[in-house]
């Protein structure tokens, strides 16, 4: 087996999938990779680990996804994937979804646990597992392993009350629908990043971030995109409860912006999801990085919020 792992997903980008950058929406590639995840615990010996009738699932603990290509509408994509490291009850997989050419696109290594369906208890994992996952061993290859966000072990920080101290803008506010929920009943992983995706505007504000105005030239199109995350899983919303949203600008620099979010229960003050991702300027017409304008590096250092971090 390569260091790419095995086959576990393929299909192809839709456009109502596409945001309005003209590429496939951060929630859908994660949406594709969970569902290699479910092909991939299939060859781990779990064809049920997502259905409601199975005894064991993987419950995912924290997130790492890096960006490498675009994915416009039309295209077709597939996945590999494969172990990494295997302990007592958790493991360290990852999924790769490559372009049709074979180039990888996006990664993701997700670190989770054997655990039971009902409350997510960890037990070890059987033998018969360990021996598949002998056969799937991968290596983290250079582009998928972390760059901009470290994967240290932390203790996240996020709370309302830190929120309300830290000054942080709420970027959504909203309840958990049971369309946003797994069989389980819990809110699929694909959703916080979502929310993310939908309230990110109201935390850059109208701040633009491309390259300076250049005298008699029109402005370009200019948009965002994410090249990295991290997001850790504390808790799992279910259909009914709410959820906030606080964000904050952690460190701005003439290439990127560090963004920190805290999805919250606000009626405890607990987090459920944090996470931090690395955003670029990108132009729409080029599609390409460009730079952060001078005057919107300026505007996005004055609001930077100091110790903010996962």
């Amino acid at each position: 087996m390569t260091n790419q792992g095995v086959e576990v997903w393929s299909g192809g980008v839709n456009t109502w999938e596409c945001d309005e950058m003209g590429h496939l929406n951060v929630r859908f590639w994660v949406a594709k990779a969970l569902e290699a995840l479910g092909g991939l615990a299939a060859n781990l010996g779990m064809p049920h680990a997502f259905a409601a009738h199975g005894q064991a699932t993987l419950a995912i603990r924290e997130m790492h996804m890096r960006f490498l290509r675009e994915a416009r509408a039309g295209v077709w994509l597939y996945a590999t994937g494969g172990v990494v490291e295997i302990g007592e009850s958790d493991a360290r997989l990852l999924i790769v979804l490559h372009s049709a050419a074979g180039e990888p696109a996006a990664t993701f290594q997700l670190r989770v646990d054997h655990a039971t369906v009902g409350d997510l208890r960890p037990f070890p994992w059987p033998q018969r597992i360990r021996d598949l996952a002998d056969a799937l061993r991968t290596a983290v290859p250079p582009h998928a392993a972390a760059r901009s966000v470290h994967l240290d072990t932390v203790t996240p920080s996020a709370s309302l009350a830190r929120a309300d101290a830290l000054n942080l803008p709420r970027i959504g506010l909203g309840l958990v629908s049971p369309s946003e929920c797994d069989v389980f009943g819990r809110m699929s992983a694909e959703r916080f990043i979502g929310r993310v995706s939908d309230g990110v505007a109201r935390l850059f504000g109208e701040d633009r971030p491309g390259p300076d105005p250049v005298p008699g030239e029109p402005p370009p199109r200019v948009g965002g995109a994410v090249l990295e995350y991290r997001v850790i899983y504390l808790d799992w919303p279910k259909a009914g409860d709410r959820v906030e949203l606080r964000s904050g600008i952690a460190e701005s620099t003439p290439r990127t912006r560090r963004a920190v979010h805290w999805m919250l229960d606000p009626l405890t003050g607990k987090p459920w999801v944090t996470s931090e991702a690395i955003a670029i300027a990108f132009d729409l017409d080029r599609r390409k990085v460009v730079d952060i304008g001078l005057q919107a590096q300026a505007n996005f250092q004055a609001r930077l919020t100091p110790g903010l971090a996962l």
